[in-house]
């Protein structure tokens, strides 16, 4: 745990871990408008994704409440401070402080999702086109 928080996973390590344990969760911490307007992931079941804006819109200012409502959140559906949580944004940055703040608020096995949902630009400056989420093909749906 020398980045602050468990480890670094792939998108296709966080869909496996998602797909085979009850006691996993998605924690998309991009904002609302990403949410409505880019999509976000499909994961059924008791891994549906939680949303918690790491940073708050359209301020941008980091949510002080945020460990407080992934806590909550996570309880709520069942899980403990020994659930795996994965924290996903839209290349991999803001995730980590999300995975830092969970780490600290005790929760054991807090992962980086690396990538992202949309990954990094390409040449024509689009994203979701050459890694996370979305450019590996993992089910996930726009509004």
């Amino acid at each position: 745990m020398s980045h602050g928080y468990e480890d670094d996973v792939t998108v296709r390590q966080c869909w496996d871990a998602l797909s085979g344990s009850e006691d996993a969760f998605l924690i998309d911490v991009r904002t609302g408008a990403e949410w409505n307007y880019v999509g976000f992931p499909l994961v059924s079941g008791a891994a549906s994704p939680l949303f918690i804006e790491w940073l708050t819109f359209p301020t941008m200012t980091v949510n002080a409440a945020f460990a407080e409502q992934v806590s909550a959140e996570v309880l709520r559906r069942g899980g403990s401070k020994q659930s795996k949580l994965y924290f996903l944004c839209r290349s991999g940055v803001r995730s980590i402080a999300g995975a830092i703040a969970a780490t600290q608020a005790g929760f054991e096995h807090s992962y980086n999702v690396l990538d992202g949902f949309e990954g990094p630009a390409d040449t024509d400056g689009h994203r979701g086109n050459i890694a996370g989420w979305k450019a590996a093909g993992l089910p996930w749906v726009q509004k």
